[in-house]
């Protein structure tokens, strides 16, 4: 079988150009950092970008009803299911340059490659991009992914809102997006996305490839907590109903259950908290936090939740205060496939690249569609202990093409050279 090596001075390049959409200079870094949330102008202008890499590739591009856009190599045999790969391009508000458009790029590439090789394939190829992976602005990640492999409907997806109330579906349309393709797609022969780790496992190893086994169980709900405002000097202590004391021994219990053991490898953040009415000497009348909660365990995931919940009836009671939840995501521990791992394994050792293998502690588009195809990622180790989500997210070009080099002879060997 060809081997086929890819260009990274050309996959570098489009990474470094496309980081330019959304860049800002962030202030507590010093770094150029990227802030391109989904179906805002500046995901408009990357889409547009990233489309016109895929048309120069030769791909035929279809944009399917939920905005996910995909590229296809004809292949000897068109019949036959497609080879997919794909991440997405959208970013949380202080992103990198790498996170999602690694995977994306690094697959244009790959198609690059082949034509160059002039290697043609018994299956087409695909590299597709998926909408509002991150979740940032509608509230619910991986939403493209999920609409297309079916655990989302397409109307629940077009009638999310932002903070600002507009709608997934105006979005689409405004931008120029709301595609015509349906959005259940054609189920793949299997997938492989390419992404980096955003850990210190790779790292820690002294290697440059990651074999995914998994993703970890993840929860988001947001909880509100409701008191009573009053006068932050005049109202005794006995006498408050104190939504931001609520809040904050929620955000400490939290941090208990992780350190306890009792719950496995449970991670728990707040990333997000809001109190109002948000003034210095005012006692806060509602408190709004988000938490997301991980586990690689179903049942320790389940028992965490049960036990926050009871923590927060407790404390309701304790401080006078209501609570309300708001389920914004759950999914269960998903298993990739072995035998597209052990693909992916040989791929590593024929190119002499050592891996290691790992469980994703992050949620990726792989997770849903692992539910239509065989599917499984490689991961490329990252600097700075793999820190990602932040402008110090890096990893270095020759890690980058050695992950996308693994990605482009798995898909030959999946795709079936002719």
């Amino acid at each position: 079988m060809t081997e086929i090596r890819i260009n990274r001075e050309r996959l570098w390049r489009d990474l470094m150009e496309l980081k330019e959409i959304g860049g800002y200079d962030d202030e507590a870094t010093g770094l150029r950092g990227v802030r391109r949330l989904a179906l805002t102008d500046e995901d408009a202008r990357a889409r547009r970008l990233v489309v016109s890499w895929m048309r120069q590739a030769g791909l035929k591009v279809r944009v399917d009803r939920i905005g996910n856009v995909y590229g296809e190599r004809a292949g000897e045999e068109p019949g036959l299911p497609c080879m997919l790969m794909g991440s997405h391009i959208d970013t949380v508000a202080t992103g990198g340059a790498f996170d999602g458009t690694l995977g994306v790029l690094g697959g244009i590439e790959v198609i690059r490659t082949l034509n160059e090789a002039g290697v043609r394939t018994r299956r087409p190829i695909e590299i597709g991009f998926f909408t509002e992976e991150e979740g940032v602005r509608f509230g619910t990640d991986m939403l493209g992914s999920a609409v297309t492999a079916g655990r989302l409907t397409l109307e629940y997806a077009h009638n999310l809102t932002d903070a600002g109330g507009a709608t997934v579906k105006d979005e689409l349309v405004r931008i120029g997006f709301d595609g015509d393709a349906p959005e259940i797609r054609p189920v793949p022969h299997a997938y492989i996305e390419c992404h980096i780790e955003q850990g210190p496992i790779l790292a820690t190893a002294g290697v440059d490839i990651g074999i995914v086994t998994g993703v970890q169980s993840i929860s988001w709900q947001r909880l509100t907590l409701r008191g009573e405002a009053a006068h932050a000097g005049t109202t005794p202590i006995e006498s408050r109903a104190d939504a931001g004391l609520a809040a904050a021994e929620v955000i400490v219990e939290i941090r208990r259950m992780c350190d306890s053991g009792e719950y496995g490898q449970l991670r728990g953040t707040v990333g997000d908290l809001r109190l109002l009415p948000g003034q210095t000497n005012v006692i806060p009348s509602e408190a709004t936090l988000t938490v997301d909660l991980r586990n690689p365990d179903d049942t320790l995931m389940t028992a965490a939740e049960k036990h926050l919940a009871e923590h927060v009836d407790a404390l309701s009671d304790r401080h006078r205060v209501t609570a309300a939840w708001e389920r914004m995501a759950r999914t269960a521990v998903i298993p990739f496939h072995e035998g597209i791992q052990d693909v992916i394994a040989e791929t590593a050792d024929a190119l002499g690249l050592p891996y290691v293998r790992a469980m994703s502690g992050a949620g990726h588009d792989a997770q849903e569609i692992a539910a239509i195809c065989p599917a499984a990622m490689v991961f490329v180790a990252g600097e700075n202990g793999g820190i990602s989500h932040t402008p110090r997210e890096y990893s270095s070009p020759s890690a980058c093409g050695n992950g996308i080099d693994v990605l482009a002879n798995a898909i030959l060997r999946l795709a079936g050279e002719v």
